[in-house]
């Protein structure tokens, strides 16, 4: 059930109408039109803007139509009241039934409240974390991985069919450099003094690595050039990389359908197949870039190069694809790595990536658009970083990591739980504090807390009823303020669908924090009104006519959550 979807329905259904007694000229289009809550609560349920958006094509003043509107919108037996405000904006009121309905609904289709099947079985491609498989995942990644999983998640509740993907960069070179920085920690399992060289990785994350090696290879490698050993340990020490990341992954609750080598792009012509299918379009071609914007760099000089025509698909300038020694370009991988997803029926892509890779949207946009015939959108979200605090004051911990803060340091100090939502509790792209104290806070300033909170508190009431045999009943709305939750509960299919459509979990964050507000004013207003408590001592009637409201709150709490990522609480310690 989708409350305003139906409202909406009535709106169009109205307008049709009014279309074919002349009220409305023929072939107007109403797909502007929308039924949304007012921003002022005061002005009623809901509001639309029909008559503003019809008015300019149909040469009809917009308080004329509004007028209409409303009288044919108040013989609907939902619509308590229809007043036209302003010069044509549209306030409506709903029945009471209409809201003891929606509880009663939210009941009947407990975690299904809210569904939707807007994606209409799409399949979804969402890349995120893809860290280079080099150490543990850190804190910026961990933001990544927690937006990436939230968007899996809310894009399956809206009817898609995702896919989580990781691509492993294991084809460049800092998988060499790891190799190397391996080998040094296969030495110092082996007695000798590590030679940790500036570029190499310091972390103490490599020490079991290196002591693994030495005990299946011994002492076979030990001082041998570096032609014997690289490619071997390159292996070895890419695989454990990845083991420990998927580890730190699962200790977020982070599950990958798939992991993607970009290694295995290379030698097997799924580079040059996608190169040639660019080709095959006239977007390859030899030529030589204009020098960079601004201060010309000492290292300089103009050379033929083979570049892809990226411009002709909305990019600012055309893109290195082969560099003038033969070599591929660190593009050319990342072009077959996106012809594989389209090449696999995907019908969208989502690349989650850190702010660092703003550079690199418009190119993979243009080759995605190209090797597509512009049939599948490519959509890149950007997370920004994650700065750390205790007591107000920047923090650093991790010494195992060498010079980050690892995703298992930050879930090891808060818990997955609080990890999770907190980093939902800003747009992807906007940057976020961590504060180790105040993401513990027990307080209404803590989004984590005050959510938790609600669903703890509905369920301490549910334990009770329970226990004395009173289920929830048909339920009997009376006050504002228990109508104030029962709209909130309205909202959350139409913004599950709004957030799944722009991409951005974190609406979800927000409005459980908006919906948890709602209730806590409710609780608080028993506290003074013995009425609108949800148990009525000695009147089990009326106890199970008043948890209805509240057992609806625990469903789209708990639904909300789930999309997060998160574990509802139902009692708090």
């Amino acid at each position: 059930m989708n409350l305003f979807a139906d409202i909406r329905a009535l709106v169009i259904d109205s307008l049709n109408a009014m279309t074919a007694e002349g009220a409305l000229p023929e072939g107007l289009a109403f797909d502007a039109v929308a039924v949304e809550p007012p921003r002022d609560a005061a002005h009623g349920d809901m509001a639309t803007n029909a008559a503003m958006v019809l008015a300019k094509p149909a040469g009809v003043r917009p308080r004329d139509i509004a007028e209409v509107l409303a009288a044919r919108l108040a013989a609907d037996p939902r619509i308590a009241r229809a007043e036209v405000a302003g010069p044509g904006f549209l306030n409506l009121d709903l029945a009471p039934q209409v809201w003891a309905g929606l509880i009663e609904t939210v009941l009947a289709e407990d975690g299904d409240y809210g569904r939707s099947d807007m994606g209409a079985g799409q399949k979804v491609n969402v890349e995120f974390v893809s860290t280079n498989p080099t150490g543990p995942v850190h804190v910026g990644h961990t933001r990544g991985a927690v937006f990436g999983d939230a968007l899996a998640s809310l894009l399956e509740f809206s009817g898609h069919e995702v896919t989580r993907e990781y691509y492993i960069n294991d084809g460049g070179a800092q998988v060499d450099v790891l190799a190397r920085s391996t080998y040094e920690r296969y030495r110092e399992a082996l007695g000798h003094v590590p030679a940790i060289a500036e570029g190499l990785y310091p972390g103490d994350y490599l020490v079991p690595v290196g002591e693994e090696l030495a005990r299946e290879v011994g002492d076979r490698w030990l001082d041998q050039p570096e032609a014997v050993w690289l490619a071997e340990i390159r292996d070895f020490a890419t695989e454990k990389m990845m083991d420990m990341i998927r580890d730190d992954l699962a200790t977020l609750g982070v599950e990958m359908d798939v992991y993607f080598s970009e290694k295995s792009l290379y030698g097997t012509g799924r580079i040059e197949a996608a190169i040639d299918t660019l080709r095959d379009k006239g977007l390859i071609y030899e030529g030589t870039l204009e020098p960079p914007k601004g201060k010309l760099p000492d290292d300089w000089e103009p050379r033929q190069q083979t570049l892809f025509r990226s411009t002709a698909h909305g990019d600012d300038v055309d893109r290195p694809i082969m560099k003038s020694d033969g070599s591929w370009t660190y593009f050319a991988p990342d072009v077959a790595y996106h012809y594989d997803k389209i090449s696999r029926g995907f019908d969208q892509l989502i690349d989650v990536f850190g702010a660092d890779h703003s550079g690199y949207v418009k190119r993979m946009k243009a080759a995605v658009s190209a090797l597509s015939d512009g049939k599948v959108p490519l959509d890149v979200k950007l997370t920004q970083l994650v700065k750390l605090y205790k007591n107000g004051e920047p923090f650093k911990m991790s010494k195992r990591a060498g010079t980050f803060v690892t995703l298992r340091d930050v879930v090891d100090a808060v818990g997955r739980d609080v990890t999770r939502f907190h980093m939902l509790t800003r747009k992807n792209d906007a940057p976020l504090d961590f504060d180790f104290d105040k993401v513990l806070e027990q307080s209404r300033d803590n989004p984590v807390f005050y959510v938790q909170y609600a669903n703890a508190r509905v369920h301490s009431v549910l334990r009770k009823t329970a226990e004395a045999g009173i289920a929830a009943g048909a339920p009997v709305l009376t006050d504002a303020a228990e109508f104030a939750v029962a709209r909130k509960l309205a909202e959350w299919p139409r913004l599950v669908e709004i957030a799944a459509r722009t991409h951005e979990p974190h609406r979800v964050a927000f409005y459980l924090y908006e919906l948890a507000s709602d209730f806590h004013a409710l609780w608080n207003r028993g506290n003074d009104q013995p009425e609108l408590r949800f148990i009525q001592e000695g009147d089990a009637d009326a106890t199970s006519a008043k948890i209805a409201l509240p057992r609806a709150v625990s469903v789209v709490i708990s639904a909300g959550l789930g999309i997060l990522g998160v574990t509802p609480a139902e009692e708090m310690r």
